[in-house]
């Protein structure tokens, strides 16, 4: 029996069923690969193999294999909460973004781009205004981070009770989130429409295969987190600070230089392009894949 054909492909419910099911699907596999990365760039040391162990897995260096694996789960809860809504809004979000660019700033898009250029540059353009309006969702990401690194800043207080202490002090860096997020949006969903158009020939984006959704979401990924490394870095350690520590961003950039080199803007980048990219590719790919496929039943 063939499937049915639903309300539409880009359904509202099918967007958030397609995005939503990737974001739950990548938080139970890559959850332990996040708070590996997270606590690379954390790391104010040189990192050797001496060290390593200590940085990657605190108070749990000498424990079992076992315990150490589960040592890396840390705020699972909070990282659900934030990564299946990040995913949804993001990935649900971005056609969104995209359909209201086409339909009152096409000619100009197409003006100053050609009809080709101008495709991408919409789907680019999109994927920034999405980035810039995740920062709604930080406080969970302030959470999520602080307690895969800083555990301390939580003190036996629940979510409720931090919330309400705390206030305005989970939105901080909010200015470096939004421009960290703008050029990573903007070249993840960028990078992955030039790819599906000059490389892999689709004109028809939401037609492409698991694969050819794969091979562009391999460079979509690899671009977003390379252009996003210097500010993540910096929006990073400003987060997991305790909560009464205020850290301005200009001063970690001041320190990092003075202290780490230029170089450390992209600290932890090849392992996280190694192993926080493939999270990025996954649950992009899904989303991308699953999306349509909900869109035929709903």
């Amino acid at each position: 029996m063939s499937p049915p054909t639903g309300k539409g492909k880009d359904s509202g419910t099918a967007r958030v069923l397609g995005s939503g099911t990737s974001g739950i699907a990548e938080l139970l596999i890559f959850h332990p690969v996040d708070t590996v990365a997270k606590r690379l760039m954390s790391n104010k040391a040189k990192v050797s193999l001496a060290t390593l162990n200590p940085i990657l897995f605190r108070d749990f260096a000498t424990a079992s294999i076992g315990k150490k694996f589960f040592s890396l789960f840390p705020g699972l809860g909070y990282a659900a909460g934030y990564k299946v809504a990040q995913r949804v809004y993001k990935f649900g979000g971005q056609p969104y973004f995209n359909d209201l660019i086409n339909q009152h700033f096409r000619d100009q898009f197409t003006g100053a781009f050609g009809e080709r250029k101008g495709k991408l540059m919409m789907q680019a353009a999109a994927g920034s205004l999405t980035g810039i309006g995740e920062v709604v969702l930080l406080p969970l990401d302030v959470l999520k981070i602080k307690r895969q690194v800083n555990p301390e800043a939580f003190r036996g207080r629940g979510i409720i009770r931090i919330i309400a202490e705390e206030k305005s002090a989970l939105y901080r860096g909010w200015g470096w989130t939004m421009a960290r997020n703008a050029p990573g949006s903007f070249a993840l969903f960028g990078a992955s429409a030039a790819t599906k158009d000059y490389v892999l020939g689709v004109t028809d984006y939401s037609k492409a295969t698991w694969t050819q959704n794969f091979i562009a979401s391999i460079a979509g990924a690899v671009a977003s987190i390379t252009v996003a490394a210097p500010l993540d870095t910096v929006k990073t350690r400003i987060q997991n600070a305790n909560f009464e520590n205020k850290v301005n961003g200009a001063v970690v950039i001041k320190d990092l230089i003075k202290n780490e080199g230029v170089t450390a803007f992209f600290k932890g980048l090849t392992p996280k392009i190694i192993v926080v990219g493939p999270k990025l590719v996954f649950s992009y790919t899904l989303a991308q894949s699953l999306i349509p496929l909900f869109g035929r039943y709903v």
